[in-house]
């Protein structure tokens, strides 16, 4: 039986959300870890951390948008299980590091197969979403990056407490060899071509101004999850990883109560007011340093990151057609990675001079910006035919 041109769970839907789910909690595990692999055997400050959260993104920002490219003139499914199987590699070779060069040396290696598996990934769920359901599918898909992040602390915290860093090093491994083999049931989704193609653009202007306002949730994210575990353990948080886990819990919550918001309302709209919302999260958590104010703001951070990417991704899927998809997800590529980049380095700086409280004030600053741009931004209505002329952008 052929399943109905609206389905939404297909088998290919649930492998490819499954294989999501292993490397986002692989993912999950080194976000937790990593600040006390730094601060700890490598004997770094808050600034090294930064640098090691921004130099997994630096070989992204180069290789999103070729990925993007190669991915819809070649296919996804290389890239997923290539990418999964890249990282898995890349992480083991954390138990021979010793100093912070090598460190960077393997994160760098970490975001090359981040930008291959995160464009294909995104490009896919496109391929399989149907007609004006990209926000639904996105809101489902993506529980799993968050269900990683509220759990792969956890688990990289309770695999160092075990068995230290080599446990927690080879623990995430065996996830990401598990999201590869989870992506080679994900069947081939490029549109097939018939004739000669037009040249498909390198960045894909239909993403810039969207881009432009996801970079700053993203990177006011990014300085979060890099500095939050060390907050929560200088307020006397012994479960450190709690905090991270419930901001992964209000984003699941949030996304599968209102999976399909983005595909009902003017998404830049919806994006601008989830940016409000995180800013107000920062600015709590700053301003009042206990622990209640630290839950209560990584909470409000997820409220507003739970509709921050849907929204923005649903806004460029609708300017673009299915034959560009890889190109305008590597281009929105690009501003998450200049925000997970950026974010720790802007973030690290502030708190080295003034402290991790200031970084989440800078960190608000900067989304309430956002939050502007798109607020000014004419409400796009959603088009009927996904095949839209990208000069509609």
């Amino acid at each position: 039986m052929r399943r109905s041109p609206d389905t939404l769970f297909t088998g290919a839907f649930l492998w490819l959300t499954l294989s999501d789910l292993a490397y986002f909690l692989a993912e999950g595990g080194l976000i937790g870890v990593t600040p006390f692999f730094v601060t700890g055997p490598l004997d770094g400050g808050p600034t090294a951390v930064g640098v090691a959260f921004a130099s997994f993104s630096v070989a992204t920002l180069a290789l999103r948008p070729l990925a993007g490219r190669w991915s819809d003139r070649h296919g996804r499914r290389p890239l997923l299980v290539g990418g999964a199987s890249v990282f898995a590699v890349a992480v083991l070779g954390h138990l021979l590091v010793t100093d912070m060069f090598w460190l960077v040396v393997l994160r760098i290696m970490l975001g090359t197969a981040e930008a291959a598996y995160f464009v294909a990934g995104f490009a896919a769920l496109a391929d399989l979403a149907p007609p004006g359901r990209a926000g639904e599918a996105l809101s489902y898909n993506s529980l799993a990056l968050f269900v990683g992040i509220a759990s792969g602390p956890l688990i990289g915290q309770a695999l160092t407490g075990l068995g230290g860093f080599a446990l927690a090093w080879a623990g995430i491994a065996m996830l990401l060899a598990v999201a590869a083999t989870l992506a080679t049931r994900v069947p081939e989704t490029r549109p097939p071509t018939t004739g000669p193609s037009p040249p498909v653009p390198l960045i894909h202007r239909a993403a810039l101004v969207p881009g432009l306002g996801l970079f700053t949730g993203i990177a006011a994210v990014g300085g979060f999850l890099a500095f939050a575990s060390l907050y929560a353990a200088d307020l006397g948080i012994h479960l450190w990883s709690a905090v991270l886990g419930l901001f992964g819990v209000v984003v699941v919550t949030c996304r599968i109560a209102f999976a399909t918001l983005p595909d009902r309302t003017a998404p830049l709209r919806l994006a601008a007011a989830s940016l409000g919302v995180s800013a107000a999260g920062l600015l709590v958590t700053a301003a009042v340093p206990t622990a209640w104010a630290l839950f209560l703001g990584a909470a409000l951070l997820g409220v507003g990151s739970a509709l921050l990417t849907p929204a923005v991704f649903a806004a460029i899927f609708g300017r673009v057609p299915a034959a560009e998809r890889g190109s305008a997800a590597g281009t929105a590529g690009l501003f998450v990675d200049l925000g997970f980049s950026g974010g720790p380095v802007a973030l690290g700086a502030v708190a080295g001079a003034a402290g991790i409280p200031a970084a989440f004030v800078a960190g608000a600053v900067l989304t309430a910006a956002g939050m502007g741009l798109l607020a000014s931004c004419s409400p796009q209505p959603t088009p009927a035919d996904p095949e839209v002329d990208p000069g509609a952008a």
